[in-house]
């Protein structure tokens, strides 16, 4: 079966409002459907606005009402054939909810983290619980127990992505795939290296498109932080993004469930250290034990795309992730439906 995403958030809410769904139902695509998106490749040029002038307001960039970009990409190759997830090829999105069944969640935000207490096998006490009550919105707190584990990446405000191309480099270098996530912005600024991503087979998620807040905005404002980014990615790039990480791993049950409906499990983690702070990096020794020292089955990495230690010690956590017997796994945890209110 094949699945196709909403045009645009404001057909999205007029399905939604006209012919209610069940909470997570997809779209069957038509047989005779021709997909407008086929007939180009993706950008590859970087934005050369700066960062306070990058950020524009979600309607400045929603896509037009018509399913065809106004313009034609510039690049005339054929689009990569790593654009999709080999574990579930023809997978997208179904970009809609059914708000009526939200309003009966909580909304209250969630406080939690990984916490640095674990089982006998190191698997963070935080991640495990969460994993536990709030499994069922297709969100991964920490993966299965298994010799996997799973590199991720949050990509912010960096000048020029120059981390990002020796952390790409090093992951071609060692055979490893990992998750980016990305905002608005980064996508915007940074289109080279987000088409490098996607060519060298690595996975890129949503990061939302301004990266508020998502349990303290409105639900509609919490769509529309996924959808503008993904018809973005999507016209851009003719990729389509099914992962979703919050900004901050701030969430509620509430928000949960709406990334749910719209087709995206949400991707937390099981490990993370202060490694955002640009001017207070943590050494390189004392980053690999700090890393390591934490290493556990099924653990999900978050590494921030920003720091220097992060992009110098990539190799080295990678083999010795190894040589403690784990494999540096593809993302490849399933997407499933919530189940609909009785």
């Amino acid at each position: 079966m094949k699945y196709f995403p909403s045009r645009s958030l404001c057909a999205a809410l007029l399905a939604a409002m006209l012919s209610p769904l069940l909470c997570g139902c997809t779209r069957v695509l038509p047989e005779d459907y021709v997909n407008p998106y086929d007939t180009s490749g993706a950008q590859s040029s970087q934005e050369t606005s700066s960062v306070e002038s990058s950020k524009p307001e979600i309607q400045d960039i929603l896509p037009p009402s018509s399913s065809q970009p106004d313009e034609e990409p510039s690049s005339s190759e054929e689009p990569s054939s790593s654009s999709e997830p080999e574990e579930n090829p023809g997978y997208v999105p179904a970009m809609n909810a059914d708000y009526a069944q939200l309003e009966g969640i909580p909304s209250a935000p969630v406080t939690w983290g990984p916490g640095r207490q674990g089982d006998e096998k190191n698997r963070p006490y935080g991640s495990t619980s969460c994993q536990d009550q709030y499994g069922k919105y297709c969100a991964y707190f920490i993966a299965p127990d298994s010799e996997k584990v799973y590199l991720t990446f949050d990509e912010g405000y960096e000048a020029e992505g120059r981390y990002t191309e020796k952390i790409l480099d090093t992951l071609k270098e060692k055979d490893a795939k990992g998750v980016f996530f990305i905002t608005g912005d980064y996508a915007r600024r940074n289109g080279d290296l987000v088409q490098r991503m996607i060519d060298e087979g690595h996975i890129v998620g949503s990061h939302s498109w301004s990266h508020p807040s998502m349990p303290k905005v409105s639900v509609d404002k919490a769509a529309e932080e996924l959808t503008a980014l993904h018809d973005y990615v999507k016209e851009n790039f003719n990729y389509d993004m099914s992962l979703f990480r919050f900004p901050a791993g701030e969430f509620s049950e509430q928000t949960l469930a709406l990334v749910q409906d719209m087709g995206y499990q949400s991707v937390f983690w099981s490990f993370a250290y202060r490694d955002w702070e640009v001017d207070n990096q943590m050494g390189r020794e004392e980053a690999l034990k700090e890393i390591m020292g934490r290493a556990h089955p099924g653990a999900i990495y978050l590494l921030h795309a920003v720091s220097s230690t992060n992009a110098e010690i990539l190799g080295d956590v990678i083999d010795q992730l190894r040589e403690k017997g784990y494999t540096i796994s593809p993302y490849d945890l399933p997407y499933f439906e919530r189940e609909a209110a009785e």
